[in-house]
């Protein structure tokens, strides 16, 4: 059952429009200050970024997307290649399927085999405490992702309704394995208290997903029989770029600003407002036809990345993250009603 709905979603994904309708990421109320006096060679910008001690040549991170279901495999081969063609980071969809069902483990461990060195990201559920080295030993991950998806839950037909002690599991999970452990929301955000709780509970990394991008409350609305609930809930959550804030003004982890991103120039605004790294996973879905169309979406993303970092002087990303910006309109009314004070962010 496990392996048919990860091949429901990953059809629905491909084929259907699971985007936000109303509700956007919030990066269009965030502008970068142009400077006219760079100072900076466009050729010689550095997108380099380094990930618990691992180096990458640029602070994206290909986003879980699939897995646990025979037409999933060749999907991660090809995004597997390109990550490590292009020695960015690679996350997988959750591995409950092969750790229950090891006849689907191949569907997962394709993408160790095609990209030895890259930076892998696994991924389970707070409850799965007890598959949590298997997960880890599946993929031979660098990270362990726990997804956060209580929305998804609550529409999809079989979800599990009962999240009490949650927080206790993460803790454990943080403790029961060697790599370092990552919280990650499936499209809603997360806020700057439930950060708070999750670094305390042992978390290394938090990848917000935040809202504007992929659905899952649309994508669960495909599947179910009464599409009243999916509907109504489709374009909940916190905008991309409002989380990214919240987070990164609330603790001291490395966070992978997510949801909705879909360029270079939003990465930038992203990475200014505090992130480390940034993260998309639809685009890239949509885009496995080819290796040499991933190769060249990812060139455009790395190539509309560096054109922003020399239009406000930064020679990396460390440069990058200290850029003036203002923040205007809702985004900014959010922040400021949250105790974010968004002139902070223009740096003068």
């Amino acid at each position: 059952m496990i392996s048919d709905r990860k091949l429901e979603h990953l059809l629905i994904c491909k084929n259907y429009d699971v985007e936000f309708k109303d509700k956007t990421t919030g990066f269009e109320d965030v502008e970068l200050i142009h400077n006219a006096l760079p100072e900076v060679d466009k050729n010689d910008i550095d997108l380099s970024t380094s990930v618990f001690g691992k180096k990458l040549d640029s602070p994206l991170f290909i986003t879980a997307i699939t897995g646990g279901h025979p037409a999933a495999k060749e999907i991660n081969k090809q995004l597997a290649i390109a990550a490590e063609d292009n020695n960015i980071a690679l996350g997988v969809g959750s591995q409950r399927a092969a750790c229950e069902h090891p006849e689907l483990a191949d569907t997962y461990s394709v993408v160790r085999d095609n990209a030895p060195d890259c930076l892998l990201v696994g991924n389970i559920g707070a409850p799965q405490l007890n598959l949590a080295n298997k997960a880890v030993e599946i993929l031979d991950a660098d990270i362990l992702a726990i997804h956060l998806n209580p929305l998804q839950e609550s529409i999809q037909p079989e979800g599990d309704l009962d999240a009490r002690g949650y927080l206790e599991l993460i803790s454990k999970i943080t403790d029961v394995v060697d790599i370092p452990v990552m919280a990650k929301e499936t499209g809603c955000g997360i806020s700057a208290e439930t950060a708070k709780q999750l670094v305390d509970a042992g978390i290394s990394f938090i990848d917000i997903e935040g809202a504007g991008g992929t659905s899952w409350a649309a994508v669960e609305t495909y599947r179910a029989e009464d599409r009243y609930y999916g509907e109504l809930f489709w374009d909940w959550g916190i905008p991309t770029a409002i989380s990214t804030a919240e987070v990164v003004n609330s603790v001291d982890v490395p966070v992978i600003s997510s949801g909705g991103i879909r360029s270079g120039l939003e990465a930038a605004k992203a990475i200014a407002l505090g992130a480390d790294s940034v993260g998309m996973a639809l685009p890239f879905l949509k885009k496995s036809i080819s290796q040499e169309e991933l190769n060249h979406f990812i060139n455009k993303f790395n190539d509309s990345l560096r054109i922003a970092m020399f239009l406000v002087g930064a020679n990396n990303i460390e440069e990058l993250k200290q850029s003036k910006l203002v923040i205007r309109g809702k985004t900014k009314e959010w922040l400021n009603e949250r105790g974010i004070n968004t002139k902070n962010y223009s740096r003068r």
